[in-house]
């Protein structure tokens, strides 16, 4: 499975995956799911939303139990993050079936779609419609660079946009909903643990700073006379790193458009995204409010105009107690359990559904870069942990 899935959207120069959602990569990765589900006689469908879904049983049965991640990637994402648990969960359902064990409840794996966000700007797309966190209205505003709104991507992929919106009828078939995904830091390396269980994920979300000054000849305009964007900001991408080095949080520019764009114009306007994290929602708030307090100190200094606006936002995810001793249970007793600062589908869902997640070791803890990886031994150990797992919600044997 993944010989066959690791060549799809691979870029040749960078070696990092170009997976956007509703593009012909993605489309490749959805046959490649498709054709996973066939193979094991699975049912397979598509739901309104264009997540997909491979089931064993009655869906209408309810109480059903479901794993698996997404597909799609960030630009020039790694190999592991997403897929792992897509792959996982077909490997563990292969090995629950070498076992010999019997489901008693219905079982399914599914790929969201637009988990990264990567085309669109917001994460988590296919599983925040479905949940209800995104209004039908709001996604058909969301475009892309080239100003190809969300509808009309799907159209172009043949999915009909028409009916996408909260799905709680297929949410209230789920009994419990287990993520595997490759653990997106250090903590299990340093502790030497192949696997670990998630406690919470932190509140984290998307900021949009719009810096807007006069447009003008980079070798004509005196420095008093300008009014550059710019200046406000370098220095706000300064603040968020004092910012989130006083509240032991994160916080992130990454990603710049600026206009005209020109080498020898002083730039019009200077957009920049703010990501950032931290483990509560207080400190998130303060940290954020500091960082916007000096963007707009510097602008007030160079005669510019600052916009800021909220584009996402998910609070604090605690995971169940229940589902999550229940799967330490499952495990021994003696994994590790660790927050993550990383968004996911699982923390999207929780407010609906029992959810819980298995983290595989990343040596690195490199993630969203080529340079992501797992060895070999600790994906088998993560898909021998979900079989586990899945063995003993679903068939009750353990």
């Amino acid at each position: 499975m993944w010989r066959e899935l690791a060549p799809i959207g691979r870029d040749p120069a960078s070696g990092g995956y170009r997976r956007h959602a509703w593009t012909g990569a993605d489309t490749d990765c959805r046959a490649w799911f498709r054709a996973q589900a066939e193979t094991r006689g699975l049912a397979y469908e598509t739901d309104r939303n264009g997540n997909q879904w491979a089931w064993l049983g009655d869906p209408a049965a309810g109480d059903a139990v479901v794993t698996g991640s997404h597909l799609d990637s960030v630009p020039d994402g790694g190999a592991y993050d997403g897929p792992l648990g897509v792959v996982s969960a077909f490997a563990a359902l292969d090995e629950i079936r070498r076992r010999g064990a019997e489901f008693t409840r219905p079982f399914a794996v599914v790929n969201f779609g637009d988990e990264e966000g990567a085309r669109f700007g917001l994460a988590c797309v296919g599983s925040r419609l479905a949940a209800g966190q995104l209004t039908r209205e709001a996604a058909y505003a969301l475009t892309d660079a080239d100003g190809i709104t969300l509808p009309q991507a799907m159209e172009r992929a043949g999915h009909d946009p028409a009916a996408i919106g909260p799905d709680p009828g297929r949410l209230a078939r789920i009994g419990a909903y287990v993520e595997l995904h490759i653990e997106q830091g250090r903590a299990l390396d340093l502790s030497g643990d192949r696997v670990g269980l998630a406690s919470a994920i932190w509140p984290h979300g998307r900021w949009r700073f719009d810096f807007t000054g006069e447009a003008n000849h980079a070798g004509t305009t005196r420095i008093a006379d300008r009014r550059d964007p710019m200046l406000g900001y370098a220095e706000t991408v300064l603040a968020a790193r004092r910012a989130a080095e006083a509240a032991g949080a994160v916080a992130t520019f990454g990603k710049v458009a600026v206009e005209p764009n020109g080498v020898n114009a002083i730039p019009s306007l200077v957009r920049g995204w703010l990501d950032s994290r931290a483990a509560d929602p207080e400190t998130l708030d303060a940290m954020v409010a500091a960082i916007e307090t000096a963007a707009r100190e510097r602008a007030a200094r160079d005669g510019v105009d600052v916009t800021v606006v909220r584009e996402s936002f998910t609070p604090l995810v605690e995971f169940g107690h229940a589902l999550r001793d229940e799967l330490d249970r499952l495990l021994g007793g003696s994994v590790p359990v660790l927050g993550t600062g990383a968004g996911h589908d699982a923390g999207i869902l929780s407010g609906a559904v029992p959810t819980a997640m298995l983290f595989v070791r990343n040596p690195t803890g490199i993630s969203h870069s080529p340079a992501e990886s797992a060895a070999e031994d600790d994906c088998v150990a993560g898909v021998l942990a979900l079989a586990d797992v899945v063995e003993g919600l679903a068939c009750g044997t353990r």
